[in-house]
């Protein structure tokens, strides 16, 4: 007969409610302590003290699994797809396995865009001191130099960073409905510059120094008794707090703070500074944006804090799936005139490709990206953004607007 571990670790309070209950009206103070412990202690979080360490592989070797040659993420041994429930009934310890591996997953994808995009590697604030934090983007060597085209790519928020759109696409489906990678090779054949944005890249974090805590200055004026007192009560919650913490986070990880990096500690603040050190400077007739998600919350911010330059130099923006909202983020009318004539949404819709999709915001034309699953909005789309984008350089170059924009599924936001 197997016992499990919280019923040992249970099994003395439980002796000793029944020895209480046994006892008098003076035992009722130790009944409510008791009562009060047991009302704190989670069974399931206490059976965490039986899950493994949280020790896991470095590389996607160390985890036995690897991209084939489609991009897929396959075991090595086996060939199979990457399984989330490595451990039944561990989900706190699979999902940690996960986390691990999305962060190789990370790292595997700043190796492509250096060594298969053959982008560079910027290190930002651009006058970073050699001790503060510091985070990065990637730029194709003629990113400020091309006289006539560049592309932004801006990915959502989350877990995500510079070169992907979605970390579980790459791990569950393959590299390219989860990466940047086909925007930036095609981008890159077709002639444009390209920058890649890295806006979840906030801060770094550093291990929290361990405090001390010291005695109040008066309590040297209280009466020995009454110290002893407080002290041994102390103790006491402390005991209690000690064990109850042992058992709800067996493996504690070390306690962390974040230190931001300068003008970078969000994604708005982000888009801003590789604007006015990086786009700005760019010699390219011709800007694009193709922003996911919040990416197009974080451009509509930028417009809003530099109207007339992204005016003057960007031609066009796709935007796929964004969660920008012109009046919460109080988008001015000519900003909202300007998008809607030199921006396009493809947003999640069970609507083949392109479809006109209704909107109740007057900012610009919603059409399908061709799927109803959010993430994969920015690949579904990936051949009608070029195609866009196309058409406004050419549009721009007549002096006549994309063709998209006027085309008669167009919103007719005077109406709404």
């Amino acid at each position: 007969m197997s016992i499990s571990l919280s019923s040992l670790i249970l099994l003395p309070i439980w002796i000793s409610m029944a020895q209480i209950l046994q006892g008098g009206p003076d035992e009722k103070e130790k009944t409510t302590a008791l009562k009060d412990l047991l009302s704190r202690i989670d069974l399931d979080e206490l059976m965490k003290k039986d899950e493994p360490p949280l020790d896991f592989p470095d590389t996607l070797e160390g985890f036995e699994y690897a991209f084939n040659e489609k991009g897929q993420l396959r075991h090595i041994k086996t060939g199979e797809p990457f399984v989330f429930n490595y451990r039944e009934d561990l989900h706190r310890w699979n999902q940690k396995r996960y986390e691990a591996l999305g962060e190789i997953i990370t790292k595997y994808v700043y190796e492509l865009l250096e060594k298969d995009c053959n982008l560079k590697k910027i290190s930002i604030p651009v006058d970073a001191t050699e001790s503060e934090p510091k985070s990065f983007i990637f730029m194709s060597a003629d990113a400020l130099t091309n006289p006539q085209k560049l592309m932004v790519l801006i990915h959502g928020s989350g877990v995500v960073r510079a070169g992907q759109w979605a970390r579980r696409l790459i791990i569950n489906e393959d590299l390219d409905s989860g990466t940047q990678i086909p925007f930036i090779k095609r981008a890159m054949d077709e002639g444009y510059g390209v920058i890649v944005l890295n806006p979840n890249e906030n801060y770094i974090e550093v291990e929290k120094p361990k405090t001390h805590v010291q005695s109040s200055s008066d309590s040297s004026e209280e009466p020995a008794e009454k110290r002893e007192r407080k002290d041994k009560v102390s103790k006491e919650i402390k005991k209690r707090r000690d064990f109850y913490e042992k058992y709800r986070n067996p493996q504690r990880e070390k306690e962390t703070m974040q230190l931001y990096i300068r003008e970078n500690g969000s994604p708005e603040e982000h888009a801003v500074y590789v604007w006015d050190h990086f786009i700005t400077q760019s010699a390219a007739e011709n800007v694009f944006f193709v922003a996911h998600s919040y990416g197009g919350l974080a451009f509509v911010e930028l417009m809003i804090q530099r109207e007339a330059d992204v005016k003057s130099k960007v031609t066009a923006v796709a935007l796929t799936d964004s969660v920008h909202n012109v009046w919460h983020q109080e988008a001015g009318k000519t900003i909202r005139e300007w998008m809607r004539e030199n921006c396009c949404n493809w947003v999640s819709s069970s609507e083949p490709l392109d479809t006109s999709v209704e909107s109740m915001l007057p900012d610009c034309p919603r059409v399908s990206a061709g799927t109803d699953r959010h993430e994969l909005t920015s690949w579904k789309s990936f051949p009608s953004i070029f195609k866009f984008f196309t058409e406004a350089s050419e549009a721009k170059s007549s002096s006549l607007r994309p063709a998209l924009t006027r085309r008669s599924h167009r919103i007719k936001h005077e109406e709404l």
